[in-house]
């Protein structure tokens, strides 16, 4: 039975992953750009769960839509100040400025919060189901963490396929030029994929608070790497590569701490990346794209 606990274990982890995931390979898959700061507004979204429930007592829901809404607008502005004037530049320029807006919201948070980590109330009151006459227990935090995952899945999948917004992302993730010649408007389109992705973040950084009660500052920044990992695991630009890649990055992390070395967990979740990349440079899911010279 541990077998499988560990493997819940590891599917729940990476459904989060996978969530976070979503909101890299959407950047990257219609912008191009890779947006670092993204594990950074996922802190900010816990924090605004954390400050809402501990200080005005607001029910769990009420926070978790009071944090999507905040991660929402932090990633709307985030990509108006900090993005939308570095769009025709170098993908270096774009890292960099990346990389600054991650420390500027991590010192931001140190100021206002303090550095002190602090324990999170789970929002998560469903109660564990124990199976095979109780050896085996699922938390109520791993079910619905799947279960948000998938309804998160087919949901953003609907949307893309089945909306004119979402047909407007497809568009612009082929070509921008031609796009915006059809009258698509590029900058809302962007927007709201920056707006999706952090309102996902804000989710999925919850659900991990809530599995893992402890924040800090620092709590978005490995989250933030481990989840670009699985985007680029599953093949960065493709929705199911994110869900797979996290998965499946979940399960591989859990599996390594409990079978072979929890200080080695990390270094084996990456080293399986890169054995996956120097097979198939995409991605797992990912495609192949010619450029015509």
């Amino acid at each position: 039975m541990s077998f499988l606990t560990y493997l819940i274990n590891g599917i729940s982890l990476g459904s989060v992953y996978a969530i976070i995931a979503l909101g890299y390979t959407m950047v990257y898959g219609i912008a191009k750009m890779l947006n670092f700061a993204h594990g950074d507004v996922i802190m900010i979204g816990c924090y605004a769960v954390f400050m809402t429930m501990s200080m005005q007592s607001w029910p769990p829901l009420v926070s978790l839509i009071f944090a999507v809404v905040v991660c929402t607008a932090l990633g709307v502005i985030i990509e108006k100040i900090a993005y939308k004037p570095l769009r025709r530049a170098t993908p270096l320029a774009v890292l960099i400025t990346a990389i600054g807006v991650s420390y500027f919201l991590q010192n931001s948070a140190l100021l206002l919060f303090g550095a002190d980590t602090k324990s999170f109330t789970s929002v998560v009151t469903l109660a564990p189901i124990k199976l095979a006459g109780g050896d085996l227990i699922i938390p109520g935090t791993a079910i619905v963490t799947v279960l948000a995952c998938v309804v998160i899945m087919i949901g953003l999948t609907l949307f893309i396929k089945k909306t004119k917004a979402g047909q407007a992302m497809l568009a612009v993730s082929e070509d921008k030029d031609a796009a915006q010649l059809m009258g698509i408007n590029i900058n809302g389109t962007i927007s709201l994929t920056f707006a999706i992705g952090s309102g996902l973040a804000a989710i999925a950084g919850v659900l991990l608070c809530s599995a893992y009660p402890s924040l800090s500052p620092y709590t978005g920044s490995m989250p933030g790497i481990k989840a670009f990992t699985a985007a680029v695991f599953g093949g960065i630009g493709s929705i199911p590569g994110a869900l797979l890649g996290g998965v499946l990055l979940g399960v591989i992390e859990i599996l390594s701490k409990a079978y072979i070395s929890s200080q080695l967990a990390d270094a084996i979740v990456f080293a399986v990346l890169i054995v996956v990349l120097l097979v198939k440079p995409t991605g797992i899911l990912g495609k192949k794209i010619s450029e015509k010279v």
